[in-house]
């Protein structure tokens, strides 16, 4: 497992959140983060079939148009009932021609669920891949999930996507009800982070 050394690292996403999140998270390493959005970099096409491989997509193709090492996740849901759909499709699921609609999405899931009479409890798993990837090509990669079983109808207005639809095993809560921090500390991502954050930057 390489060591994270740089002392600046460029986070593949457009997404301001998501920068900030990442950047409080390496903040104790002394690392200071800049994204893609703010470079400008264009957001590559994910062709991949698997987390693992859009995320390999968004990193490398972000540290070659910036010659910084670049972090990249490529997250989602795998809903059992549906032979682990949306999947890498989660976000595509949500597309709209006026952007993405979450709502819709997840009544699609639900419909989905009850055409094919998917048995209960509707198990399903929050999937997230880290790719870090450095200038010479090298790439270190992890994997975080939580599982849970989908609810109907939604509850709670916290969270954003699924989450108001996904209640994680050993809670009564969704997603959508939970105080951020503490979804934060059991998340798909945080699971995931963990390991990046033992593996590289400790």
């Amino acid at each position: 497992m390489r060591k994270f050394l740089e002392q600046r690292l460029l986070v593949a996403t457009h997404n301001q959140g998501k920068l900030e999140e990442i950047a409080a998270l390496l903040h104790p390493f002394g690392i200071s983060t800049v994204s893609a959005g703010e470079l400008g970099l264009p957001e590559p096409e994910e062709t991949e079939t698997t987390f693992i491989g859009n995320a390999r997509i968004k990193a490398h193709a972000a540290m070659r148009a910036s010659g910084l090492p670049a972090l990249a996740d490529d997250s989602g849901i795998m809903v059992d009932g549906l032979g682990g759909a949306p999947g890498v499709y989660t976000a595509d699921w949500a597309e709209t021609p006026n952007g993405r609609d979450f709502e819709m999405a997840m009544q699609k899931t639900w419909t989905a669920l009850e055409t094919a009479d998917a048995p209960f409890p509707r198990t399903a798993t929050f999937c997230c891949t880290l790719v870090l990837a450095w200038p010479d090509g090298h790439d270190e990669v992890f994997e975080g999930r939580l599982d849970g079983q989908i609810v109907w109808p939604g509850r709670g207005l916290s969270g954003h996507g699924y989450d108001p639809i996904f209640q994680p095993n050993g809670y009564t809560e969704t997603f959508g009800e939970m105080d951020r921090w503490e979804k934060n500390r059991i998340s798909h991502r945080a699971d995931a982070f963990r390991k990046l954050v033992e593996g590289c930057f400790t």
